[in-house]
């Protein structure tokens, strides 16, 4: 009974972590979403990554897009990338235009800022996105750490940011880099929770793709790729990735879900194999 009981509880949580869960796309990729909305739960948030040759009217027109699709777009505002405050100003006005009201909050990959935003929390700070209709922002989050940052800068960096959003009386979520483990993800959201944060985390899973692509999208994300967890998924993995979608680390993350109060967590999908795949998927999970 208790065996049961415990697959019952994980079947609910597989359930709830794709009930609202949300995915990536680019601006040049908001034409594909056509082809699969039939696949996607009405009101899916659909994250529209800030990328240097794509610019603010292409990701502005992929929001209206996503939004008259009634699906929710949340576009990245990269920080580093921003060449002024007015510039800022106008980007949020064009979002708010295109039904706009949740965005993600990040630096931006960029060596040195192109304006007066050194980090996402000089932003967040000197930002009121309230008054562009912004009720909800995400910021990042980093299970497998930062190649760059060491946590305890990461740490303090979340608060801030956490707290500044607060005093603005915007939500804040956390939205992760992906990965291939669950224990450092869960460990890492056990270590949130016990800080004190209690809203949503988006936990990121790379949804169906061949291998290499993965690994590819790893080395350039700085995602960590242990040793362990190739041993662990052996010659399995490049079935498991390759056609059946993230199976075992969705599997492992319900079962975390189910047995402890790890507060509310979705699935934040990474289309690297195309969003069909993806779509597909995640509507045979759900």
């Amino acid at each position: 009974m208790a065996a049961l009981a415990m697959a019952k509880q994980e079947q609910t949580a597989r359930r709830h972590l794709l009930d609202g869960y949300s995915f990536e796309i680019s601006a040049r990729d908001a034409g594909r979403l056509d082809a699969v909305r039939a696949a996607i739960p009405d009101g899916t948030i659909v994250s529209i990554t800030n990328l240097p040759n794509e610019s603010d009217g292409a990701r502005i027109e992929a929001a209206a897009r996503v939004r008259a699709l009634g699906l929710v777009p949340m576009p990245h505002v990269a920080a580093r990338r921003i060449a002024s405050e007015a510039d800022l100003a106008q980007a949020l006005d064009g979002f708010a235009a295109a039904g706009v009201d949740r965005l993600f909050v990040i630096a931006g990959d960029v060596p040195a800022p192109a304006g007066p935003f050194a980090d996402a929390l000089a932003m967040i700070a000197a930002t009121s996105f309230a008054r562009h209709g912004i009720g909800v922002v995400g910021i990042s989050g980093y299970p497998d750490g930062h190649p760059g940052i060491d946590r305890e800068a990461l740490d303090h960096a979340r608060r801030a940011k956490i707290a500044a959003l607060a005093e603005q009386a915007v939500t804040a979520e956390l939205v992760t880099q992906f990965g291939f483990e669950a224990e450092p993800v869960v460990a890492w959201l056990r270590r949130i929770r016990a800080g004190g944060f209690d809203g949503v985390v988006r936990m990121g899973l790379p949804g169906p793709a061949n291998v290499g692509t993965l690994l590819r999208y790893a080395a350039r994300c700085g995602v960590g790729v242990s040793a362990r967890a190739m041993t662990r998924y052996g010659a399995s993995i490049t079935r498991l990735l390759s056609s059946a979608g993230p199976d075992l680390l969705y599997a492992a993350l319900a079962r975390a879900v189910a047995t402890e109060p790890l507060g509310p967590v979705a699935i934040h999908l990474f289309p690297f194999g195309g969003l069909g795949k993806m779509a597909d998927w995640a509507e045979a999970q759900r």
